[in-house]
């Protein structure tokens, strides 16, 4: 049986043998998981056998080779009983290979998430507990699990990761500000949450950010935010598109905001744009 060998390989510890084990199995999935033996082991024992399994995948080439070992231990994590932070520190070895995790992971780790949280758990809180296993909470791995957040509809609670990674020392990047699928969920409010709260925190955000935002605010007619927007924008230098400009004055007018639309122009005005 395929999960016999894969737990002979963990008893000689010969971990690097894994990722062929699985490979010449049948199929990329298995049920039940290969890992699942792991289970039998006390946690802290099973923490133990799975980090000395991820750092034996760290010279293997090609970086990908252990995919499938990769969303097999994630999915045999996500699963258990306790499943965060050990499902955290194996997504991010996956990320970092540059494998992407199987589809399903994205309910399955917001489910974890949502359960951890329910328990009155800090955002950073959680992600810190990271350490605790030797691992620290990265910026690829907290834009994964806002994802997620997203892909269930969880918004506040992506927007509350958002934050609370800052807090747990990761630099949030233009994915990290998940507004692409914030926009999309037309939560527009949300969005422009975000940037004040990244302003707030000293985070500088690039023109690209403002101008998601921007566009989320047009294609929703959403013209007194998008006014008040681009006003921001113009304090932190950034000018938007011609054809967004005249989105934004046009779109006022027509709702009657004619103050508003005069100090947008007022404003283009003076920067001579």
């Amino acid at each position: 049986m395929l999960e016999e060998s894969i737990k002979a390989a963990v008893e000689a510890k010969r971990y690097e043998q894994i990722p062929d084990i699985l490979s010449s199995s049948k199929g990329p999935y298995h049920n039940p998981n290969p890992f699942s033996f792991l289970s039998t082991f006390p946690e802290n024992t099973s923490v133990k056998i799975v980090d000395e399994i991820l750092q034996s995948f760290t010279p293997i080439r090609p970086r990908s080779r252990p995919r499938i070992a990769y969303s097999s231990l994630l999915s045999y994590s996500l699963q258990s009983s306790n499943p965060l932070p050990l499902a955290l520190a194996i997504l991010q070895r996956t990320l970092r290979s540059g494998c992407l995790p199987v589809p399903q992971t994205h309910l399955l780790l917001s489910t974890a998430w949502l359960e951890r949280r329910s328990k009155s758990h800090s955002v950073s809180s959680i992600l810190l507990e990271m350490q605790d296993i030797g691992y620290s909470p990265d910026c690829g791995t907290c834009n994964y699990l806002i994802l997620s957040l997203c892909k269930v509809d969880q918004i506040d609670e992506a927007v509350n990761v958002l934050k609370g990674m800052v807090r747990a020392g990761c630099i949030p990047d233009l994915d990290s500000y998940a507004l692409a699928a914030i926009r999309a969920n037309k939560e527009i409010r949300r969005a422009i949450e975000v940037i004040e709260f990244l302003t707030n925190e000293g985070v500088h955000l690039g023109f690209e950010c403002y101008e998601l935002v921007l566009e989320g605010c047009l294609e929703n007619r959403q013209f007194i935010f998008a006014g008040k927007l681009v006003i921001e924008m113009t304090k932190r230098g950034f000018i938007p598109y011609i054809r967004a400009r005249q989105k934004v004055v046009e779109g006022l007018a027509n709702i009657g905001e004619w103050e508003l639309a005069n100090a947008v122009r007022q404003r283009f005005a003076e920067l001579k744009s």
